[in-house]
């Protein structure tokens, strides 16, 4: 069944359907050998290229919209190839499905990350317009002032433009580490651990614990993952379409 070319694009993880779109205007994109134009509807079996090398658009062709949350450990790599050996959390899944993943966390951070059988979904969910919650645990070296929480609230001036937490709340410790969960509504690079040392603080942990209304399970062990239940995958739909 014919579709609109960039849903089509977005829907195989290729990029958004903005991003798609961009392409179709600078005429990067082709349909059967022939220049695509906003507008276009194409079909799966289609032979379409960006800039001169062919796509497979049934990549992520499945019927049922599947997410998987996984308990990323600390040291465990984001990505598919490593040339020092580590581990990939792409090893940790199951193989009936290609798997995209839903933003990333740094090698030494820990805990929530989720992946999705459908390119759409991944990308709207990770894209800025979406302002999805994101909730980490953070232990912070350092003694914390009032007025440090209070500038972490209101913004700090970090090299790529101002950054802040629309929450914290303290979460417990004694002697020079102290514990808070943090929320942040965007997924900038290295962007907590960034916030903090901007302030003059070391980071000794970091775990994310919420994506939205989606929680880490306390039972879900590191480096194990869940498929998200059906009422839960739904909330993530009802995020992307509201």
């Amino acid at each position: 069944m014919a579709d609109r070319l960039q849903k089509l694009i977005a829907n195989a993880g290729y990029g958004s359907r903005r991003w798609a779109e961009h392409l179709i205007e600078q005429g990067r994109i082709e349909v059967d050998n022939k220049t695509a134009s906003i507008g276009d509807n194409a079909e799966i079996t289609d032979c379409v290229k960006i800039d001169g090398q062919k796509i497979d658009l049934s990549r992520y062709l499945e019927q049922e919209i599947k997410v998987i949350i996984l308990n990323k450990q600390a040291g465990v790599i984001c990505s598919n190839l490593d040339d020092k050996g580590r581990k990939s959390v792409y090893s940790l899944l199951p193989k009936e499905s290609r798997w995209v993943m839903v933003g990333r966390l740094d090698l030494n951070t820990s805990g929530l990350l989720l992946f999705t059988n459908n390119g759409d979904l991944a990308n709207k969910l990770m894209h800025p317009s979406s302002q999805i919650d994101r909730e980490y645990a953070v232990r912070v070296l350092g003694q914390v002032e009032d007025e440090d929480l209070k500038k972490l609230t209101q913004g700090v001036k970090l090299d790529d433009g101002f950054a802040k937490f629309s929450q914290i709340i303290f979460g417990g410790g004694q002697g020079a580490n102290r514990w808070y969960k943090v929320v942040l509504k965007e997924g900038r690079k290295h962007e907590v651990r960034r916030l903090w040392e901007e302030l003059g603080f070391k980071v000794s942990r970091l775990i994310r614990i919420r994506f939205g209304e989606i929680r880490l399970p306390n039972n879900l062990k590191a480096n194990q993952y869940d498929y998200l239940k059906p009422r839960q995958v739904k909330l993530l739909l009802d995020i992307v379409e509201r």
